[in-house]
């Protein structure tokens, strides 16, 4: 690791020939394309990080009706909330306390927000952990190693359930389901993590097949400074969570539902994904599939 350049991850894996780690005019929040304008918006893990910095800031610029915050923390999400006021004093804040791990808390969530909005539009499941790192398997403590399902799958699964029981079947809607590369990685230490990510990947091509009037993506963040990444990955982080909050604006949008059921890194260039369109829906790209040759085989009796 320590001989890799820092660009090594996002160049390695990139779908799209040109890269990005910052904004570019194709995710500028600011832009009319990326409007998000009469949405409500819904965003977990909003009280630091991407979740912060990168989502919520990037739906205020984008003049989002209303932008519903959530976290475990109270008193950081008045952090949020002070933050989306000086970037867009006329969007409406709802800030709820939420442990996504709880049913009864998430419920609570969405009735708060079909109560006062009476509907929502997109939802960014950001809220996760990372734990167990150099917990080897063979060594690796249950209750960590569960834990980390616990929170990046159970919660994920019950805030999209009633996100979308809020939504209904005929309203257009959007999940960005935040995932991570560490999900097509094998990473001895970090399987807990990884694997639970994985299962976030599949969530969504799961929500997807189900909810036909829903865009559901599997989106990695990039490689963002903050307060959960380990030591390993800090000479990598040089992705801003401007660019991640710019990026789920576009995802957000009618020009990118062909990015349903699909996975896809921050740092792919948006405009060279529209250009590569036809083909990304034809081939059913950007999908986990099981590599090999298939078919055709002769049934013995």
């Amino acid at each position: 690791m320590e001989q890799l350049p820092d660009h090594y991850f996002t160049t390695t894996n990139s779908f799209t020939k040109n890269v990005y780690r910052d904004v570019y005019p194709g995710v500028d929040p600011t832009s009319p394309a990326l409007s998000q304008a009469g949405k409500i918006v819904v965003i977990t893990g909003a009280s630091r990080g991407i979740g912060k910095y990168g989502f919520a800031l990037a739906f205020a610029k984008a003049n989002a009706k209303a932008i519903v915050i959530t976290a475990r923390n109270t008193a950081t999400l008045k952090e949020t909330e002070e933050e989306i006021r000086k970037v867009n004093e006329k969007v409406e804040i709802l800030c709820v306390p939420l442990e996504i791990t709880n049913e009864e808390s998430v419920k609570n969530l969405f009735e708060q927000v079909k109560n006062k909005f009476g509907t929502v539009d997109v939802l960014v499941n950001n809220a996760g952990v990372f734990t167990g790192e150099g917990q080897q398997i063979r060594a690796a403590s249950l209750s960590d190693w569960w834990g980390c399902f616990d929170v990046n799958v159970k919660g994920y699964m019950l805030v999209a359930k009633y996100f979308l029981q809020v939504l209904g079947t005929e309203k257009k809607g959007t999940i960005v389901g935040v995932t991570s590369g560490g999900a097509l990685m094998v990473i001895p230490g970090v399987s807990a993590y990884s694997i639970a990510k994985l299962a976030n990947l599949q969530l969504s091509t799961y929500i997807s097949a189900e909810n036909p009037n829903v865009t559901a993506v599997a989106f990695h963040p990039g490689i963002v400074m903050t307060d959960m990444m380990t030591e390993s990955f800090e000479p990598f982080a040089k992705d801003t969570p401007e660019l991640a909050g710019g990026v789920v604006l576009w995802l957000s949008t009618d020009a990118a539902s062909f990015m349903d059921g699909r996975y896809m890194t921050t740092n792919w260039s948006v405009d060279e994904l529209m250009t590569k369109k036809e083909e990304i829906v034809s081939k059913d790209l950007l999908k986990i599939k099981l590599s090999g040759d298939f078919g055709d085989a002769e049934l013995q009796k």
